[in-house]
């Protein structure tokens, strides 16, 4: 049953199949084969159900708040005041990237508008202040990826409602990681700066006075932070409310910059039908996937043949990580995620592993499929700003910058307290 599975899906992912359909065709084609009374005629239940789950409107608000942030150009002032204060480190305007990264993915939720918004302000700089190139890509690529990670993440809200997870704890789960995968990213710059000097560019000059007048450009973002995460720690939202509080901010910070017009309005609408639609069509078909795995007995199937492999609890995890290295390296994403949570969160919570701990490690290993060819989102979309050149300067760029990300694995598994001690804290 397992290989059969494997089979379907990978047979439809090669055909190029969308990823919606892929999941739903699976669940039909499993159904018929081995389910003992055809478990699609459930598929009108279980699709309103999944639809019918408050977490999930949390999804179209942190979409359309991204998108108007997007129009603000909140992105290019932060980019521009945090130059002023790290473009005097080796790498210069590279730590720039990953601070406005940082700062935007606290806003967007989605590691894709936050590596296209960062790119489209940042690769200009390149030629003007003559920088190694394909570092300077990776360096925005990868830390593009921190959208996913950094609440509001658009991916911890999926995987809390596949995984019945709580959303406040893994978003409390995701803060430490995120900035200290951050400052591992800004440690991979210093490091090839020192090794190849050269690769640095020009140091970044600015003035206290020009520092400290940048600073209120970095006020927005702190602002929809803490509107959307501080309402919910503080007990006065749920993250769906919190992430109408979002929008509400989104508005408010488009407003003072004078970009809430009548154009980005119907662009962010737009902008946010396109992503929910697909969002949402991959989910509900995500759920009745996982109805139909249940019907059929193949989530107790694979727990049985994890447990049948007699591995110790590190066993099983190093297999399952070892799995989603390899998928990572064919599969978009988010179908990833939604196709596989489901099968191994029971897995490893019978081990004994935390869930939200497992959350916050399956978000890390999404995002080094993220940045992994051939079929890495994130450099094709650094790629489709710069409109020139090739992709392989992007792969050759995000190199250290993976090492990052298997350092950032390696230490959230020696020490899970870095991952779990804020959601300690809320229990």
């Amino acid at each position: 049953m397992i290989a059969v599975t494997l089979i379907v899906l990978f047979s439809l992912l090669l055909l190029s199949v969308p990823v919606a359909a892929v999941l739903g065709l699976s669940a039909v084609i499993l159904s018929e084969l081995f389910a003992f009374i055809p478990a699609t005629r459930g598929i009108g239940t279980v699709t309103w159900q999944s639809m019918n789950d408050g977490l999930l409107i949390a999804v179209p608000l942190f979409v359309l708040m991204g998108e108007l942030l997007l129009r603000s150009g909140v992105a290019s002032r932060m980019y521009n005041a945090l130059s002023g204060w790290l473009g005097w480190l080796p790498g210069g305007l590279m730590h720039a990237n990953i601070g406005t990264s940082t700062l935007f993915a606290a806003t967007s939720g989605s590691s894709v508008a936050t590596a296209a918004t960062v790119a489209t302000t940042a690769i200009p700089e390149i030629k003007r202040h003559n920088y190694n190139e394909p570092l300077f890509l990776g360096s925005i690529a990868a830390s593009g990826t921190l959208g996913i990670l950094i609440p509001p993440s658009i991916n911890l809200i999926i995987f809390g409602a596949l995984t019945n997870t709580s959303i406040p704890a893994l978003y409390l789960a995701g803060f430490i990681p995120g900035l200290g995968l951050a400052v591992l990213f800004s440690m991979a710059v210093l490091v090839a700066c020192k090794i190849r000097p050269e690769w640095g560019g020009e140091r970044i000059s600015a003035t206290w006075r020009e520092r400290i007048g940048g600073l209120p450009h970095l006020l927005p973002p702190l602002f929809i932070f803490f509107l959307v995460v501080g309402t919910i720690y503080a007990g006065w939202a749920t993250p769906t409310e919190a992430a109408a509080l979002g929008v509400l901010g989104a508005i408010i910070v488009a407003a003072f910059a004078r970009a809430l017009t009548l154009s980005a309005i119907r662009a962010a609408f737009f902008g946010t039908i396109r992503t929910t639609g697909m969002l949402i069509a991959i989910v509900s078909a995500a759920y009745f996937l996982n109805f139909v795995f249940g019907n059929i007995g193949l989530t107790s199937s694979v727990t049985d043949a994890f447990q049948n492999l007699s591995l110790s609890p590190y066993g099983t995890l190093f297999l399952v990580i070892a799995f989603y290295l390899v998928l990572g390296l064919f599969l978009e994403t988010l179908s990833l995620m939604v196709a596989t949570v489901s099968i191994f969160t029971p897995v490893l919570v019978s081990q004994g592993f935390d869930p939200v701990w497992f959350g916050i490690l399956v978000i890390l290993l999404i995002e080094t499929a993220m940045i992994t060819p051939p079929v890495g989102i994130n450099l094709f979309v650094v790629q489709g700003v710069r409109g020139r050149g090739s992709l392989n300067d992007v792969v050759k760029g995000v190199v250290p910058f993976l090492g990052s990300l298997f350092v950032g694995i390696i230490l959230i598994i020696l020490f899970p307290q870095i991952v779990l001690f804020l959601p300690e804290i809320l229990r």
